[in-house]
């Protein structure tokens, strides 16, 4: 089996955005054991895609289009997959149903062009959006697979993850059982993961191990090829133990898409705990973040932003002698704040982010130092210290990550 990507784009041309999508896509082919011969990237312009996909055909069994889906004129992807294969464009109705309601839903009057977005080359599969318009598409000619998938990373992860991969097991299936089982890690960089497992990696054979780094965390993917699905649930189970043995400290979850806050919120769902929040160098990103989760409302019910020494003392209630003596920049500070915003609030569980994101010094202390600081309940509050490095939001975005992880572990523990 030889596949081929074909990205469409002349941003990516321009270098105007990173496609990470085909990366994305080769790792999860070579998982399936799909070798992939060929990339390429094409400008939004018919005739020139026409010749990619032509070209693609005299060498490539799967041919994977992504980008190109939407509702504007330089979308032109299907219409020139349509061509090529002398199909109609025909409207997937649950597609078009969802694009209808999201209008409705939103108030806003909904353009022509958007139908386009739920139309695929006719005798497609379509492959379904979780989490944007564009609908996907899988078609069989006779001598070729055919494949669309959206350009928005997020929107051509969630579909070939739900709908994709699945449909090419079925449609490539080996004579062996071929299993993954993705593990995701926070608080160590992937080189430090590495070298942890090094062994384990050089010397794999079956199961396999293929890190990824991602935004402020490492995923492992632990692939493994056996005659049935018993052996191959056997061998996963095995290497990650050896795995888990080693770095299992930095473990908080499985999966391709769960995220470490939505780890926490269904953790804190199940204990029946409330959580809030006193944010300073953060300025309401812990917050953002746990309200983004679905059913985030179950256990949150507001949080304090307070930026200035003065509203930490106006809405948190703390002493300004208190918070001349010690700092905002403290340990007793993150104490405090996540103490004051639990009693207020009372709710089982304040935390708080207190620290310097940078460039410049604060009280002495340099960029990226971080005070996280915890009420749990009925015990005692502490707060621990971090030093992070790089830019300003990396030192934010990493502050905020690193409270979940906290949270996590601490949860996690207190069973």
């Amino acid at each position: 089996m030889r596949a081929e990507i074909i990205a469409v784009g002349t941003e990516i041309l321009l270098g105007e955005i990173t496609n990470t999508t085909t990366p994305f896509v080769a790792r999860e082919l070579a998982d399936l054991g799909i070798d992939v011969y060929y990339q390429s990237v094409v400008g939004d312009n018919t005739a020139r895609l026409e010749a990619a996909i032509k070209l693609a055909d005299s060498r490539s069994d799967l041919i994977i289009l992504t980008g190109g889906l939407g509702p504007t004129k330089d979308d032109l992807t299907k219409q020139t997959l349509a061509a090529h294969l002398n199909e109609k464009l025909v409207v997937d109705e649950p597609a078009m149903a969802y694009i209808e309601a999201f209008f409705a839903r939103s108030q806003q009057p909904m353009t022509e062009n958007n139908r386009l977005q739920a139309m695929l080359p006719a005798n497609s599969i379509p492959l379904k959006n979780p989490v944007g318009m564009a609908v996907g598409a899988l078609y069989q000619a006779p001598a070729h697979t055919y494949m669309l998938l959206p350009g928005p990373p997020s929107e051509l992860e969630a579909m070939f993850t739900d709908s994709a991969r699945p449909l090419l097991i079925k449609q490539f299936k080996q004579a062996n059982v071929l299993d993954s089982r993705v593990l995701r890690f926070h608080g160590i960089g992937e080189s430090a993961l590495v070298t942890q497992l090094a062994d384990l990696i050089d010397q794999q054979t079956n199961p396999t191990i293929a890190p990824y780094a991602k935004t402020n965390e490492v995923t492992l993917r632990l692939t493994a090829e056996a005659t049935d699905q018993t052996t191959a649930d056997q061998l996963l189970a095995e290497l990650e133990a050896k795995v888990q043995a080693r770095v299992g400290q930095y473990f908080y979850g499985y999966g391709e898409h769960n995220s470490l806050e939505q780890v926490v919120v269904t953790l804190l769902k199940k204990r029946g705990l409330t959580i809030t929040a006193a944010e300073s160098l953060t300025a309401g990103l812990f917050q953002s973040m746990l309200a983004n989760v679905s059913g985030a409302s179950d256990i949150f019910n507001g949080g304090f932003v307070t930026y200035s020494l003065a509203e930490k003392a106006n809405l948190l209630q703390i002493s300004p002698e208190y918070l001349h003596k010690y700092g905002v920049v403290s340990e007793e500070t993150a104490i405090a704040m996540a103490r004051q915003a639990k009693l207020l609030l009372k709710s089982d569980i304040g935390i708080s982010f207190t620290g310097v994101a940078g460039p410049d010094k604060l009280e002495g202390q340099p960029a990226g130092t971080v005070y996280i600081g915890i009420a749990y309940r009925d015990q005692i509050p502490f707060a621990r210290k971090f030093v992070f490095s790089r830019t300003r939001n990396f030192v934010r975005q990493q502050s905020a990550l690193t409270g979940f992880d906290l949270l996590y572990h601490l949860l996690d523990a207190d069973k």
